[in-house]
């Protein structure tokens, strides 16, 4: 009986390093096409940083400070929280002028028909002293999953200067 050797050549000087140079660039190529593909996920920040993430688009021209909007929300604390949610009562009214900053700032960027995530820093919501009930601590920022169902233009002209019904977070 004989037996058969198959020699193993050596690997050429180097050869180990390029495979580990190989890994790091894919990794690196994966890295940035995942970053650039989800751009649309991380949305886009207003000047007073409030972060708004268009989850569907809406159609027409943006809501303006003196418009109505007809929405379904829910509120957040970053822990999760919900404070507040049109859920089981139905949608809102709100005017962008007449609720809390940062709110009527980001309804300002929406569309009728679009559903938006919005995170607002506390100092556009109710900043160092929070709400009077408790449910919304001393500097939290908040988090609003929102669907504009219907805007109506200049809807506090017709109002007649009047508070809308509800407001989030009350």
């Amino acid at each position: 009986m004989s037996v058969t050797q198959v020699p193993l050549r050596p690997l050429k000087r180097g050869t180990m390093a390029k495979f580990w140079i190989g890994i790091l660039a894919l990794v690196g190529a994966a890295f940035v096409l995942a970053w650039t593909g989800a751009g649309a996920m991380r949305g886009t920040n207003t000047d007073s940083g409030i972060s708004i993430r268009v989850v569907e688009d809406g159609k027409g021209d943006p809501i303006r400070a003196m418009d109505g909007a007809i929405i379904e929300y829910e509120g957040r604390l970053l822990d999760g929280t919900v404070f507040d949610s049109t859920e089981g009562r139905g949608p809102a009214a709100m005017i962008p002028s007449q609720v809390i900053p940062g709110f009527g700032e980001a309804l300002q960027q929406m569309r009728e028909g679009g559903s938006y995530r919005v995170r607002i820093p506390s100092a556009l919501a109710y900043g160092a002293t929070g709400t009077p009930d408790g449910k919304i601590p001393p500097n939290s920022d908040l988090v609003f999953d929102i669907t504009i169902r219907q805007v109506v233009r200049d809807a506090a002209l017709m109002m007649g200067g009047q508070q809308p019904q509800r407001r989030p977070a009350n």
